[in-house]
C-alpha cells in the first residue's frame, strides 16, 4: 500500500488494532506483540494531523509496516518507527524496596480518599486514620498491587486545601500501611505533601499535573529517586479542569501533553523506567473526549511507558447510564477496567478492588487460553 502525500511537518501517531488471540499460526512478521503483556496485533492505525487537520488515517498491516512508513518524510519516518517500538517495548518493573510490579498483565491500584468532598467517597475515611488504614490492608488483602492515598479532592470546583492540612490527613494513614507491607503511592500535586509522604513510606507519587503545579515538585521527586504518574489535565492551576479552548483531537492533544511531560522528566534526571503516564480521564473532558481516550488507550502505549486507567466510577457512566450516582457505577467501572485491560493498559485505579481483581483474573484466564490455544 501507498501513503497520500504528508506534509513533513505534521504530528504522527500509531494506534495498534486487528488484536488476536495469539501469533501462533500466523505468517512470520504478521503480528506485533504489545510491550510484555499478552497482546498481540496485527495492524497499526496510523493518524496524520497538521495543526487541528486531519491529513490521512490509515491502516497498515503489521507484515508491511516498514515498507510503507519509508515512503514517509525522514523526520515522520523516523517517528513511525520509534512510536512503533515503543509500542513493543518491555515495561520494566517497579521495584518498590522489597516489593516489585510486574506489568506481564494488568495490575489493581486501590483508592483510598482522606477526604471529606471527593466526589465518589468523600467524607468515608476522613477523621480516623487506623479506619482509613484498615480500608487500606483490606484493599491489599483483595489483591491491590498499590493503594493509593490521597488527602485532597480534585473534583470540578473543589475549594483549595493547605498543604499542613493535607499531610496531617495523609501521613497517619500512610505510616500504618507502610510499616505492614503495603506499597503506597501518594496523590498530590504539592511539593511539601509528596516530601512528608514519601517520608512516611509512601514510595511512587501521583500527581494530576504531571509535576506542574507546584515548581518544587519536579526537585522532589527526582531527589527522591521514586517513581512518578504523569496524569493529564488541562490545566495545572488551582482548577485541573479548567479548558476554555477545547480540543482539537483529544487523544493527539493529550498524547502531546504526556510525551513533552515524560521528555521533561527523563531531561530532568528521572529514569525513564520510573514513569508511568494517565491520560486523566474525566479532567476537563467532556463524553465525548472520554469515549475517544477509552477507545483509543492503546495509543498512548506509543510513549513506551506503562498506562494508568483510571475510569472508576466517572462521569461518563453516569452520563450513559441514565445519569446513576456515584455509587450506582459498579457495573460501568467494571465494564470500563475490563475494556482498559483489552486495550493494553498496565495498571487500572479502582475504587472497589475486589470486584475488579476478579474481572481482571477472567480477562487474564482468557488471555491466557487465546494465546495457548494451537
Amino acid at each position: 500500500m501507498t501513503l497520500p502525500p504528508i506534509p513533513a511537518d505534521a504530528r504522527l501517531y500509531l494506534h495498534p488494532v486487528w488484536f488476536v488471540p495469539s501469533p501462533f499460526g500466523l505468517p512470520d512478521g504478521a503480528a506485533a506483540r504489545m510491550g510484555n503483556g499478552l497482546l498481540w496485533f496485527q495492524g497499526y492505525e496510523l493518524t496524520v494531523l497538521r495543526g487541528r487537520d486531519r491529513v490521512a488515517r490509515v491502516t497498515i498491516p503489521v507484515a508491511e509496516f516498514d515498507a510503507v512508513v519509508a515512503g514517509l518524510p525522514e523526520p515522520l519516518a523516523q517517528r513511525a518507527r520509534t512510536l512503533a517500538a515503543n509500542i513493543s517495548v518491555q515495561r520494566a518493573p517497579l521495584i518498590l524496596g522489597e516489593r516489585t510490579i510486574r506489568f506481564d498483565g494488568p495490575q489493581v491500584m486501590a483508592i483510598l480518599n482522606i477526604t471529606p468532598d471527593s466526589f465518589s467517597d468523600g467524607g468515608k475515611h476522613v477523621g480516623d486514620p487506623q479506619a482509613a488504614a484498615d480500608a487500606g490492608f483490606a484493599m491489599a488483602a483483595a489483591g491491590a498491587a498499590l493503594v493509593d492515598v490521597g488527602g485532597e479532592s480534585t473534583r470540578p470546583r473543589a475549594e483549595k486545601l493547605w498543604e499542613g492540612d493535607e499531610i496531617a490527613r495523609v501521613v497517619p494513614v500512610i505510616e500504618r500501611l507502610a510499616a505492614a507491607g503495603v506499597p503506597v503511592s501518594i496523590d498530590t500535586r504539592k511539593a511539601a505533601v509528596m516530601e512528608a509522604a514519601l517520608g512516611a513510606g509512601a514510595k511512587i507519587v501521583n500527581d494530576v499535573s504531571a509535576l506542574q503545579h507546584d515548581p518544587r515538585a519536579m526537585e522532589v521527586v527526582v531527589a527522591a529517586g521514586c517513581p512518578v504518574i504523569l496524569m493529564h489535565a488541562p490545566s495545572a492551576g488551582d482548577d485541573p479542569h479548567d479548558n476554555p479552548a477545547g480540543y482539537g483531537d483529544v487523544v493527539a492533544d493529550v498524547f502531546d501533553h504526556l510525551e513533552a511531560r515524560v521528555a521533561a522528566c527523563v531531561a530532568a534526571g528521572i529514569a525513564r523506567e520510573k514513569i508511568m503516564v494517565d491520560p486523566g480521564l474525566g479532567f476537563g473532558k467532556g463524553l465525548a473526549d472520554n469515549l475517544a481516550l477509552v477507545n483509543r488507550l492503546a495509543t498512548f502505549q506509543g510513549l513506551g511507558v506503562p498506562v494508568l486507567f483510571a475510569g472508576s466510577r466517572k462521569r461518563l457512566i453516569g452520563a450513559l447510564s441514565n445519569e446513576a450516582p456515584a455509587s450506582d457505577r459498579l457495573g460501568g467501572s467494571i465494564a470500563l477496567a475490563f475494556r482498559a485491560a483489552e486495550q493494553g493498559a498496565q495498571m487500572v485505579r479502582v475504587h472497589d478492588v475486589r470486584e475488579s481483581v476478579q474481572a481482571l483474573h477472567l480477562w487474564r484466564g482468557l488471555a491466557d487460553a487465546g494465546l495457548s490455544a494451537v
